[in-house]
Order: C-alpha cells, then structure tokens, then sequence
C-alpha cells in the first residue's frame, strides 16, 4: 500500500511541475491575480508596451524587473516589501525608462501571501 502512495506522490509532483514547466507569461491564474489586484494599471506583463498616450509605461515591465532581480539573494522579499510599501522616488533605477516616479503602496489591494506568489512569477519572467 505505501508503494502505491509513493507512485501517487511521484505521479503528482511529476505533474505539477508540468504545469510550471511551461512559459510564465500564460499562467492564467497569475495575470488574473494582477489583473484583480490592480497591477495592470502601471504594468504590463511584456517588455515593449507603451504606457498612456504613447508615453514611457507607467512603471516597468514583468519580465525586465524579473531581469533586472534575477538570481539576486533576497529578491522575493525585496520585491514583496516594495509591492506592499510602495518605493521611494529618489532611488529608483527605473528612472529615465518609466513615466512614473515611485510605487506606491498597495497593501490595501493584495495580501502579503498574494503579493509574495505574484513576486516568485515576476521573476520566474525574467528567466
């Protein structure tokens, strides 16, 4: 009986990872969690959009902040930290490639648990 449940166990995780396996940008369940959350606004999952009215974007692209934290220790927190408290607009690296100045916080839009997952597939994006 616990061979079974061995196989069973195997059989799932060997599914799951299917799932994840594949292109991030079609994670239906995550765009619409940032579709929910309100992210959308300010950005766009893909590198190359324009913001409102052919200006820069409002803030920047899933997959060049995946870059741009890729394999950087610590960056799933840091990146929760500034979903949930907002950035400040004197020192972003952002500046001069977005139109807007900071983020701001939104913690009243997303749980911490939610911003933590969106975070892990923002960067999975940037591999």
């Amino acid at each position: 009986m616990s061979y079974i449940r061995v196989l069973a166990c195997v059989a799932l995780s060997a599914s799951a990872l299917q799932v994840h396996a594949g292109d991030p940008k079609t994670d239906a369940e995550m765009a619409k969690l940032a579709s929910t959350s309100g992210c959308l606004t300010c950005h766009s999952i893909e590198a190359g959009k324009p913001g409102p009215n052919g200006m820069a974007p409002i803030g920047p692209s899933w997959e060049e902040v995946g870059k741009q934290y890729a394999g950087k220790p610590g960056a799933s927190e840091f990146l929760t930290r500034i979903v949930l408290e907002g950035s400040s607009p004197y020192s972003s690296h952002w500046k001069g490639k977005v139109s807007g100045l900071s983020m701001p916080p939104n913690a009243v839009a997303i749980t911490e648990a939610n911003a933590r997952r969106l975070v892990d597939w923002i960067l999975a994006l940037g591999k």
